[in-house]
């Protein structure tokens, strides 16, 4: 599991562009060389995020389980580090937004509240409903472009009938199901207690 809060000087460089936060991070050999390793991947997550991970809403993610034992907050850096490398090992630099894939992966899943917990009937249907509890939930806290707005709104497509209309959507939502199988499948969620 990536790390819950990436510290380090990345942070500030979210204008620079992933080729070059990657150079920095050491980790790049070129554009069609060595592929990214964890801690470049990190850093584009961070430099990218660096705002969403630290918003004080996410402490709602941080306390929430998702799939199994992973937290809602675990699991949405599971899919943005997941996203960017699937564009890494694709070769997609050119075709997509960074910027926008990392952020729609970051609030992909930011309904803020545990579907797990029993509640008035506003958490029935989740796996229908909550991409538009979580991207009017994103619109009230951050700038989103159109985007983001898509990848959060689809990113459940089939489940919901709309398709991703973007690139960055389509690999967000592979990289949710793959993170979300991993996650509900993993031994350790049957051994682990709520936060």
């Amino acid at each position: 599991m990536p790390p819950t809060y990436i510290e380090s000087d990345y942070i500030g460089k979210a204008h620079a562009s992933h080729m070059q936060l990657a150079a920095y991070a050491g980790t790049y050999q070129g554009e069609g060389g060595g592929m990214l390793d964890d801690g470049g991947i990190h850093a584009i997550v961070n430099a990218y995020g660096a705002d969403i991970l630290s918003h004080e809403q996410m402490q709602i993610e941080r306390d929430s389980l998702q799939h199994g034992a992973v937290t809602t907050y675990e699991h949405s850096i599971a899919v943005a580090c997941l996203s960017v490398k699937i564009a890494d090992r694709l070769h997609l630099w050119h075709h997509v937004n960074l910027r926008s894939l990392v952020r729609a992966a970051l609030l992909h899943d930011y309904f803020l509240y545990d579907w797990h917990e029993k509640d008035n009937g506003s958490h029935r249907l989740h796996g229908f409903r909550h991409p538009y509890t979580a991207e009017r939930n994103a619109r009230a806290d951050f700038e989103l472009d159109d985007i983001v707005s898509n990848s959060i709104r689809t990113h459940m497509f089939p489940l919901t009938p709309i398709p991703p209309k973007y690139l960055e959507g389509v690999i967000v939502n592979i990289a949710d199901t793959l993170c979300a199988i991993r996650e509900t499948l993993s031994p350790s969620r049957f051994h682990a207690a709520k936060p």
